[in-house]
């Protein structure tokens, strides 16, 4: 049998390459066709397939979590807002959805602390093969489609919580109505530590309105402490100007090198596991009008119901309940009933009634489980 013995192999074009060290290890120039490359998307839900909370939020006035899982709106006082998990999507790409803000009461002269971003945060303990603190510090890549009827400069913002360090790029929506892929490459962090733990290592923003306090300063395009009047361009497009105004985004991909590649298309479960680590509707009677959980007392003739709950899947911590239960059979509660007992794998769900004895019960219409970060 023949040995070929070679340093490297490389297309015609003199650019995608194959490159074989001393010792045998291999790297790879460009995407190698056919190769898996699962698991390689730090953004969770970032085809906006999930939207366990709803489909549609109107009046959106403040920063909280709306519609696509995942992704919170960060809001003070730029206009108020309507998002929806819109069917509008790139031609020929695979997606199904996006995420559509759409501008419902203007603010067209933005005061110094008004912002308004969306953002996801990211488990520090999911960042550590980033090995951000060390001269190994890896390159990543954002990419991403977006679409708007507002052209301009816009600013995406990656800020490190653990060491409070940020990076700031611009990018262009350059044709009005069009659906657009835009790539931002991130330097890797030679500087900053992330820590080992379910706190938030990375918050991912892309802006789309900012005051003078985030805007009045140099832009902070490498990794360097975080100072707010660094974080957004001055040029940056206030999308809060006119009731005409939206924005879609969908295909939100970060990954580790200096390429990107094309957008890993995870099965719905499995994307919705991924989400319930963060939120889950254990019981939504709101939407569909079925499926209460009755409690049953604990002994004969007791006051206490109880119902015990094991998640869908392990919670990032002891999640925070939304809890909503009824009262029948001529009895009422004694106090609001409360959740309890709980971890980040399982609940208990406590109703005191006022009167003992078997004939009286009491439900859960709706239950929601909140460990985001």
């Amino acid at each position: 049998m023949s040995t070929l013995k070679v340093n490297s192999i490389q297309h015609s074009n003199g650019t995608d390459a194959i490159t074989i060290d001393s010792t045998g290890n291999t790297s790879f120039s460009g995407v190698v066709t056919g190769t898996p490359l699962g698991n390689r998307n730090l953004i969770i839900n970032g085809d906006m397939n999930i939207a366990q909370r709803g489909t549609s939020v109107t009046g959106i006035t403040s920063t909280g979590y709306q519609t696509i899982d995942r992704f919170t709106t960060v809001l003070t006082t730029a206009g108020t807002w309507t998002q929806t998990q819109d069917t509008d999507v790139p031609t020929g790409q695979g997606f199904s959805s996006s995420l559509k803000m759409a501008c419902t009461t203007a603010n067209a002269s933005l005061a110094a602390g008004d912002q308004l971003n969306i953002q996801q945060r990211i488990e520090a303990q999911n960042l550590q093969h980033l090995k951000y603190g060390t001269s190994n510090a890896e390159s990543l890549t954002m990419s991403f489609w977006v679409k708007s009827n507002k052209t301009g400069t816009y600013t995406f913002w990656i800020y490190q919580a653990d060491d409070v360090r940020a990076i700031s790029k611009t990018y262009t929506i350059d044709s009005a109505d069009t659906w657009e892929k835009k790539t931002i490459t991130i330097e890797g962090d030679t500087v900053g530590v992330i820590d080992n733990n379910n706190d938030a290592g990375f918050w991912v923003g892309f802006y789309l309105a900012a005051g003078s306090n985030f805007t009045s300063g140099t832009l902070n395009t490498s990794w360097n402490t975080n100072v707010s009047a660094d974080r957004v361009s001055s040029s940056q497009v206030n999308l809060a100007d006119s009731t005409s105004n939206y924005i879609n985004i969908t295909g939100v991909q970060l990954e580790v090198g200096d390429t990107a590649t094309p957008f890993e298309h995870r099965p719905y479960d499995m994307e919705l596991a991924r989400c319930q680590r963060y939120y889950q509707k254990i019981i939504d009677r709101d939407t569909d009008g079925t499926g209460r959980m009755w409690l049953w007392n604990i002994s004969g003739g007791n006051l206490w119901r109880r119902g015990y709950i094991v998640y869908t899947t392990t919670m990032r911590a002891t999640p925070t309940a939304t809890l909503d239960a009824t009262a029948g059979g001529g009895g009422t509660f004694v106090t609001t009933p409360s959740f309890g007992n709980s971890s980040e794998k399982s609940g208990a769900i406590i109703a005191d009634l006022t009167t003992a004895g078997d004939g009286y019960y009491a439900f859960v219409d709706n239950l929601y489980l909140d460990a985001e970060l």
